[in-house]
C-alpha cells in the first residue's frame, strides 16, 4: 500500500448496486462503471472496497481559494461578490485539451493537502467574508457525496452553493447534486457526439438532458461555457446550431460564455484560440436569438459587458473578471427601460456596493 492510499479515508458512496457476479455497478454517471473488489472508476474516486462503493476524496481537497464568483464563470449571479473555490481531484471525463489536467487528471491522492469536513468549509467561507462556496477544479459530480453535505452546511450558514461541472450525471444523483444548489455553470464542450467520443471519451445527450433539466426542473441559476478549440469545435456552423439549441430549449436569456483555449495536456499542438474567434462565435450566438453571450479569457470589454435585451444599453461593463461599471437598479432591472434581466442580483453590487475585483487569495483551511 503506498503512503497516498494509506491516508485515504473511505465513505459510503451513494448511487450504486450490487450485480450478481460479485462486481459492483456505479450509478451516479453515464460511465456505469462495473468494479471488482479494489477495483476504481474512470473518476479513480469511486472504489470497490469490502463488496460496496466507495468515495475515497470525502473531506480532501487539492486547495481553497476566495476568487471574484465572475471567474466561474457566472455574470449574472451577484456580480462582484466572492466565492470560496475547492475541488478534489480524478474526473469522469477523459478531456484531451482539460485546462486543469494536473487536478482532474491526478492518480495521486497526496495532491489532496488539506483536509476540511463541510461544516470547516462553511464556517471558513463565513470567516473570510464569501458570500458562496464553488465545487470547482476538477467536477464535482464524482465527490457529490462531500459537495452535497457541504451544500447543506453552507445553507444553515447562509452560504450559497456553485457547481463548476461538464454536466456528465445521472437523472437520479442529478435531483439531488442540484436541489442544493443555487447555481451552475455547465461546460457544453462541444455539439457533436463525435467531439464527445473522440476527445472527451462521453456523449453528449446527457450533458443536453441535465442542461435542460437545471434549467426547467430546479430553481438553480443556469449559466454555459464553451472552450472554442481551434479546427475541434469552432465552426460558424456547430456554434449556430449551439446557439439555436440553447434559445429553443433553454430559452433566451441563459447566459453563454465562449472562452479561449490554450494549449493544454494531450493538445499541445495546437495554437491557442485567436480573439477574432470568440468575437465571431458571440456574433453567431447573438443572431440566433441569444440575450447574453461573453467571451472569455480574453481582455474584451464589448464581450464581457451585459447589455439591456431591450434597449441594449450597456448595464455591467467588465473587462475580464473586473467590473468596471454596474448600473442595475436595486431590484435587478435596466435604470433606462425598466426591462427586469435574468439572473441574481444583490440590492448593491458586491459587498457593500464595492466589486471584490479580479485577484484570487490562497487559504489553507487545515495545517
Amino acid at each position: 500500500m503506498t503512503r497516498a492510499e494509506a491516508a485515504e479515508t473511505l465513505f459510503p458512496a451513494r448511487w450504486w448496486h450490487a450485480l450478481p457476479d460479485g462486481r459492483v455497478q456505479c450509478d451516479l454517471c453515464p460511465r456505469d462503471c462495473q468494479l471488482h473488489e479494489g477495483q476504481r472508476g474512470v473518476c479513480f474516486v469511486r472504489q470497490m472496497v469490502d463488496g460496496a462503493m466507495q468515495l475515497t476524496t470525502y473531506g480532501r481537497s487539492s486547495g481553497f481559494c476566495i476568487d471574484p464568483i465572475e471567474k466561474k464563470p457566472l455574470n449574472h449571479f451577484y456580480p462582484g461578490s466572492s466565492i470560496l473555490s475547492f475541488g478534489t481531484a480524478g474526473c469522469n471525463l477523459a478531456c484531451k485539451f482539460c485546462q486543469n489536467w494536473d487536478i482532474s487528471k491526478s492518480k495521486d491522492m497526496d495532491r489532496l493537502l488539506d483536509q476540511a469536513s463541510p461544516q470547516m468549509i462553511a464556517s471558513a467561507a463565513r470567516r473570510h467574508g464569501a458570500d458562496a462556496v464553488a465545487y470547482t477544479y476538477n467536477d464535482p459530480v464524482i465527490f457529490a457525496e462531500y459537495a452535497i453535505d457541504t451544500a447543506l452546511a453552507c445553507r444553515e450558514q447562509g452560504i450559497r452553493n456553485v457547481a463548476v461541472t461538464a454536466g456528465y450525471i445521472h437523472a437520479e444523483p442529478a435531483r439531488e447534486f442540484f436541489s442544493v444548489m443555487d447555481a451552475a455553470n455547465v461546460d457544453l464542450k462541444a455539439f457533436t457526439e463525435e467531439f464527445y467520443h473522440k476527445l472527451c471519451v462521453g456523449h453528449l445527450q446527457p450533458v443536453l438532458d441535465t442542461l435542460a433539466y437545471i434549467h426547467h426542473q430546479t430553481d438553480c441559476w443556469l449559466e454555459i461555457t464553451t472552450l472554442l478549440i481551434p479546427g475541434h469545435n469552432d465552426s460558424p456552423a456547430e456554434i449556430n446550431e449551439l446557439a439555436t439549441w440553447i434559445a429553443r430549449e433553454l430559452g433566451p436569456d441563459v447566459p453563454v460564455h465562449f472562452t479561449a483555449f490554450h494549449p493544454d495536456w494531450k493538445m499541445n499542438d495546437l495554437p491557442p484560440t485567436p480573439p477574432a474567434s470568440l468575437s465571431q462565435a458571440r456574433r453567431i450566438a447573438l443572431d440566433a436569438g441569444l440575450h447574453h453571450v461573453f467571451t472569455g479569457n480574453v481582455h474584451d470589454s464589448e464581450g464581457g459587458t451585459t447589455f439591456c435585451p431591450s434597449c441594449h444599453a450597456a448595464l455591467i461593463v467588465r473587462d475580464w473578471y473586473d467590473i468596471k461599471r454596474y448600473d442595475l437598479t436595486p431590484e435587478g432591472r435596466c435604470p433606462h427601460c425598466q426591462t427586469a434581466l435574468a439572473g441574481r442580483f444583490g440590492a448593491t453590487l458586491g459587498h457593500a456596493g464595492q466589486a471584490f475585483g479580479p485577484h484570487r487569495i490562497p487559504v489553507r483551511l487545515s495545517t
